[in-house]
């Protein structure tokens, strides 16, 4: 009996899953498609959001840039250590 109720039970999630996993795939293709034919667009929006930033407030841009620089520096490192292993 209980056996029984698991099985349905499995079965009912399984199907679940496929239906999250088709919208999620729906949702990540809207974005990506987006991203793609709006490319240029989204890049200037950036270039612009920079430069008010950077009058606005130059200290954050600072704070930016260096922790881009050591994210970049430890995968840097990471890669390194993998190499090596």
């Amino acid at each position: 009996m209980k056996i029984e109720e698991l099985i349905k039970e499995n079965i009912l999630l399984k199907e679940e899953i496929e239906k999250l996993k088709k919208k999620l795939e729906k949702y990540q293709y809207s974005r990506q498609s987006f991203y793609e034919k709006n490319k240029d667009y989204v890049k200037e929006k950036a270039k612009e959001r920079l430069k008010k930033l950077a009058e606005e407030n130059p200290e954050k841009l600072k704070q930016y840039r260096k922790t881009a620089y050591l994210n970049q520096k430890e995968k840097r490192k990471q890669k390194e250590l993998e190499i090596k292993n």
